[in-house]
């Protein structure tokens, strides 16, 4: 039977019209590229890599339409991350979520072994791939598999330092506040808003224009590549990186029973025998690998990868943070840049605690060099040799040199972000 001409451009019409319809139910939802498991059914029995087999054959069906910038402060303990956590958090498009990984490595660690063995990194990180990727969606409910004890009606108040994040101290995650509580402490954030309510912190999410997590507990960029080449983010990396002789003497002092060994040693001249010599170590070979990774600039990073040495943020910070909104795309607020006036020209007194940020900044990456005795600092040189010269950080060859401030120990470096 033949078709009139009508009949056909009918046809026509109506084809376009459904597929024009499909493809905007695929763009605009957001769907998960493979099922996510709860973490309650994790065991190192796991087929790991046939997960990671369905996950990469499974399509993918949405993007980041809207693009909104996904920033990522890729760190380690005591190189500035915090400090560096503020240049976002004081941001009033940017919602800001301190060490949200905390609680995958409370909930699994004690699941796990402690042998450090492969198979025990791919299921930590496998679980914090697939919570990062919820909270960069502002999906904050896929917290709850991680927070003991879970939520009830979907709040909590165990979330691990809530009160470093100004969005969920602030209206409308936090309504009990007034006009005088515009700048809260961290402790005083949490005695007065109570209880987190978690779908209050997802429509505050939602609402803002760029999600930034900081994290310590992601050891090099490659772990992150899956995440990177999702066409659902858009992720750029800033890894921070320090000088391992500060990392050290920031930690000695800090988690003073952890590092109890380096400060006898630091104290008596005598290197203890059962001396942990990985606390160290580990942090060298994560920045050697992470970085040469970033300088070669492989193609998945290309537009997402910027390295920032915590020693220059510290001596010129308005300069370098301006330089990390541009790579970001982002523009630079007002709020930020009060910040910086207010918070990097301090003394001692004025940080109140351990993790405080009120410091002078340009002071405090220096300090290392009269906290550590120079056997350990010789120690240490020659334990991180290849990344302290990868990075620009010059060696000490006597006590002398050391303490002397007019002998810089950074060199002039600039690393361009990977455009």
């Amino acid at each position: 039977m033949q078709c009139s001409w009508k009949a056909v451009l009918l046809l026509a019409l109506a084809s376009i019209a459904i597929q024009y319809t499909a493809i905007r139910t695929f763009t605009s939802k957001s769907f998960h590229s493979c099922p996510i498991p709860s973490p309650v059914n994790c065991s190192l029995s796991q087929d790991t890599d046939a997960a990671d087999r369905l996950c990469d054959e499974s399509p993918t069906f949405s993007y980041n339409l809207s693009r909104k910038t996904h920033v990522l402060i890729l760190a380690t303990t005591r190189s500035g991350s915090s400090f560096v956590g503020q240049l976002f958090n004081q941001h009033f498009d940017v919602f800001y979520l301190f060490e949200p990984l905390y609680h995958v490595q409370y909930t699994l660690i004690p699941k796990l072994t402690q042998s450090k063995s492969m198979t025990d990194r791919r299921v930590m990180l496998g679980a914090s791939r697939d919570l990062l990727r919820s909270l960069y969606d502002c999906d904050l409910y896929f917290l709850e598999n991680y927070i003991k004890p879970q939520p009830v009606n979907h709040t909590t108040d165990r979330l691990f330092r809530r009160g470093a994040s100004k969005a969920l101290c602030s209206p409308p995650v936090c309504e009990s506040l007034g006009a005088v509580d515009l700048h809260l402490e961290e402790g005083d954030c949490v005695k007065k808003c109570g209880t987190l309510n978690l779908t209050l912190a997802t429509e505050s999410c939602r609402e803002h224009g760029h999600v930034a997590i900081k994290t310590v507990r992601v050891p090099e960029v490659n772990d992150l590549r899956a995440l990177v080449e999702d066409p659902r983010l858009n992720l750029k990396v800033i890894q921070l990186v320090r000088d391992p002789r500060g990392i050290l003497a920031s930690r000695s002092e800090t988690f003073r029973d952890t590092y109890r060994l380096w400060r006898i040693w630091d104290g008596t001249g005598r290197k203890p025998y059962n001396l942990d010599v990985t606390q160290l170590t580990t942090v060298c070979e994560d920045f050697w690998n992470s970085v040469s990774t970033g300088l070669n600039r492989p193609p998945w990073l290309k537009g997402k990868y910027m390295l920032v040495r915590y020693e220059d943020l510290a001596r010129n910070p308005m300069k370098k943070t301006e330089e990390i909104y541009d790579f970001l795309g982002i523009p630079m607020d007002s709020n930020v840049e009060r910040w910086i006036q207010n918070n990097t020209r301090g003394d001692r007194s004025s940080s109140k605690h351990k993790y405080g940020t009120v410091r002078n900044s340009a002071a405090t990456a220096e300090k290392w060099r009269f906290r550590l005795s120079y056997e350990i600092v010789a120690f240490t040189q020659h334990a991180c040799q290849q990344v302290l010269a990868q990075l620009g950080y010059r060696t000490a060859n006597s006590e002398e040199e050391l303490k002397n401030l007019s002998i810089s120990l950074v060199e002039e470096r600039d690393f361009l972000p990977f455009s």
